[in-house]
């Protein structure tokens, strides 16, 4: 029997790989290792309908857990890899369990960044939020009145303020820049979600620093912030970004530089190795980006699978993103990146709009706030590399799908 294909990480990337691996009829070995003790699961919903109770489990599964048995592949969960030996095309796991691979794919994710102990980071009440772990421990704490305090205000931090005030907790959000959104978006999209939270009885801090957590019996108990204030807090949620998990990669000796490098077919500088999602830096336009979402692991992993079953093609990400905060549906088609002006596009009902970035007169991005048409729309305008006028866009009269006839 031929040596396996080998899949280190059980997320989306991984699954996505298996899909289409099995669709192909591709009878290759597959050998799936994963560190948490379930199958793939999908991430975004866990910082939203998981952790307030309206999602189960197993809906969180993007197979059922005895799929992967009726396709033959191998599964060990619950274990981790510590060592790639390749010279001998070997992993080990942490139990000294060793496999031969004929291929590996790595698909290790990434991390939460965390507080530093010496402010309070390592304290009982203090969570991040990446896996059901996560979700599961944060949720037995939601109680109604209890104070949450959540440092970072990108999208993990306002999803979890939504569904904590859905809970009936106090919440307050720090971010230590000039706004919400500032990494990922624009001024327009920052002031929707500011004005929609702040609606919503979220107290928000823009331009604030956390300078330390105190503790009562090594619980936190209050924050101090760097304009004086001091709050009281019974639990805090840190989602102040993430960092891929290369270390497995680099200890390997294979190139990395802020994750996993691949080329634009996801092979690393190995040629027997292959990486796909959150690990992994890409070059797009000249530059290497990390890009964490659901698409591009999907894609990447879709990609890997065709490339073993003999298809030549690359990468070409087409990227989109969402986000469910209270009864509004953010989503984005693109990436803003070196966005020059800005157009914002009324929508069809009163609380939807758009905001279409551009690069001097080229379309990059739209985020779509409860606007789905605009949204559909500019999918189909930037994957066909239109670039509508931008006086056009901010007039409600101008029908976008004549962009596309």
């Amino acid at each position: 029997m031929p040596n396996p294909i080998v899949v280190i990480g059980a997320g989306q990337a991984a699954a996505s790989f298996i899909s289409r691996h099995v669709a192909l009829g591709n009878r290759h070995p597959v050998l799936l290792i994963g560190d948490e003790p379930v199958p793939p699961y999908q991430r975004p919903p866990l910082s939203k309908k998981y952790m307030s109770g309206e999602t189960g489990l197993e809906r969180l599964f993007i197979r059922p857990a005895g799929w992967y048995a009726e396709q033959n592949v191998v599964t060990r969960f619950h274990t981790r890899v510590t060592h790639i030996k390749r010279d001998r095309q070997q992993i080990e796991t942490e139990s000294g369990d060793r496999f031969d691979y004929h291929k590996l794919i790595l698909c290790t994710g990434s991390s939460p960044r965390q507080l530093n102990a010496d402010i309070g980071g390592a304290l009982s009440g203090v969570f991040t939020l990446r896996n059901i772990a996560d979700a599961e421990a944060i949720a037995t704490e939601f109680r109604p009145g209890r104070k949450l305090l959540i440092v970072g205000g990108g999208y993990i931090g306002l999803e979890a303020a939504a569904v904590a005030r859905k809970f009936g907790l106090e919440v307050s959000l720090l971010e230590i820049t000039e706004r919400i959104l500032q990494r990922v978006a624009a001024p327009q999209t920052s002031d929707f979600f500011r004005l929609l939270h702040q609606k919503n009885g979220v107290e928000i801090h823009e331009s604030t620093r956390l300078l330390r957590l105190n503790q009562t019996d090594r619980r936190v108990s209050s924050a101090e912030l760097d304009n004086g204030e001091t709050l009281p807090v019974d639990l805090v949620l840190v989602g102040i970004g993430s960092i891929p998990r290369a270390d497995l990669a680099e200890r390997a000796g294979l190139d990395c530089d802020q994750g996993i490098l691949v080329n634009n077919t996801c092979q690393t500088s190995d040629p027997d190795i292959y990486a796909a999602g959150d690990c992994t830096r890409f070059m797009r336009n000249g530059q290497y980006i990390t890009l964490e979402s659901v698409q591009n692991a999907s894609d990447q992993g879709d990609l890997i699978a065709r490339l073993l079953n003999g298809e030549e093609t690359s990468y070409n990400p087409q990227p989109w993103f969402w986000s469910d905060q209270y009864d509004c549906k953010l989503q984005i088609a693109g990436l803003s990146t070196g966005y020059t002006r800005t157009v914002l596009r009324p929508g069809a009902k009163p609380e939807g709009q758009s905001v279409w970035y551009y690069a001097q007169e080229q379309l990059l991005a739209v985020d779509a706030m409860n606007d789905p048409l605009a949204y559909a729309m500019a999918r189909k305008i930037i994957s066909k590399g239109l670039h509508p006028n931008p006086h056009q866009i901010a007039d409600l009269d101008f029908d976008l799908k004549s962009v596309i006839q």
